[in-house]
């Protein structure tokens, strides 16, 4: 009998918390017992995993030596407070916050991508997990990068709210009741601005450069995940009125010149990558990536004014490929490498 592993996963009652339960569930991952956490505030509810029913314990109270592996998901401050606590207990950690992304001795994982460095969380027992909208891009740009080379990245991001948790997609949805029910506008709370019928060019705080830190994530992620300072990369991160999926405008320009076919030609069996080649279709968040596992890339088309550019449009869950899946991915190659 294989070995299987005792796992915890802190933010149980979060989006990305359950889908975590979820996809442990699904893909059969190894596992003995599993202890679903969340703050005091939470204690004694329900999650559920597979056709069972965890129940929730306060993390302030928790036994990190009892687990092998955990997962955590419940906001940088919560992260900065408890990892410590469970590698000194001998526990690894795959961590979806940004608290540990840019430590130098963190390895930044994206499986399909530099599943290679994975190794490097020996040392201190903690694998980070990147942005969500890193992670789609990297995901469709790495075959590229290693048969053409890509020295700059322009993006425009179009994210779902519940990229920002429950709480914001609960906004959009009372506001878009409230108008079309002729109510008017309702309160505001998570967003700066309405998000119901609204686009708004502002994700996480502004930086005295005048990004966003989403912005910069892309920025600082995306380099350190194909192992590149060079790469320059220019974002716009954009909220858009949609539940689930994110999307993404790209345009690179490559080292080599490269043509929309030969694009194609790299994505088509690229892991983790789904590839809609009808040129007159194309990916959206509703109707392929919503639920769904893959990465999907679209709209592959020449730069009309630059001879090295290519336009890419891609597509994916945020919560799942963009948190979820991938922390279970990492998991999996820890698994397989023997790490834990």
């Amino acid at each position: 009998m294989s070995r299987q592993y005792n796992i915890a996963v802190l933010g149980a009652t979060g989006m990305v918390g359950e889908t975590i339960l979820s996809i442990l569930h699904e893909r059969h991952f190894p596992m003995g017992k599993v202890y679903a956490l969340a703050s005091s505030r939470s204690a004694g509810e329900e999650v559920p995993f597979g056709r069972q029913a965890l129940m929730v314990e306060d993390a302030a109270h928790f036994d990190f030596s009892q687990v092998d592996l955990a997962f955590f998901s419940a906001g940088s401050e919560a992260s900065l407070h408890y990892v410590p606590l469970a590698t000194a207990a001998g526990c690894f950690v795959i961590d979806n916050t940004s608290a540990y992304r840019y430590e130098k001795d963190v390895p930044l994982i994206v499986p399909e991508v530099n599943l290679h460095r994975l190794g490097d969380c020996q040392k201190r027992r903690i694998v980070a997990n990147p942005n969500c909208s890193t992670i789609q891009m990297v995901v469709a740009l790495k075959p590229l990068y290693d048969a053409v080379g890509i020295t700059r990245i322009n993006v425009a991001t179009y994210q779902s709210v519940s990229g920002a948790g429950g709480r914001a997609a609960a906004e959009l949805a009372k506001q878009t009741m409230d108008l079309l029910n002729g109510l008017g506008e309702s309160k505001t709370e998570v967003f700066s601005k309405q998000i119901a019928f609204n686009v708004l060019p502002h994700i996480d705080t502004f930086q005295d450069n005048g990004y966003t830190k989403e912005e910069m994530k892309m920025v600082w992620e995306t380099r350190k995940i194909l192992e590149d300072e060079t790469i320059g990369v220019n974002p716009t991160t954009v909220r858009v009125p949609v539940f689930y999926g994110h999307s993404e405008a790209v345009h690179l320009e490559t080292r080599d010149i490269i043509t929309s076919e030969g694009v194609k030609d790299l994505l088509r069996h690229a892991p983790g990558v789904c590839l809609i080649e009808d040129a007159e279709d194309y990916p959206t968040a509703i109707t392929h990536a919503s639920g769904q596992d893959p990465v999907y890339v679209g709209r592959i088309r020449t730069d009309l004014s630059h001879p090295n550019g290519m336009n890419l449009w891609i597509v994916a869950d945020n919560i799942r490929k963009g948190a979820a899946l991938n922390s279970v991915q990492i998991a999996e190659g820890l698994v397989a490498q023997g790490i834990i």
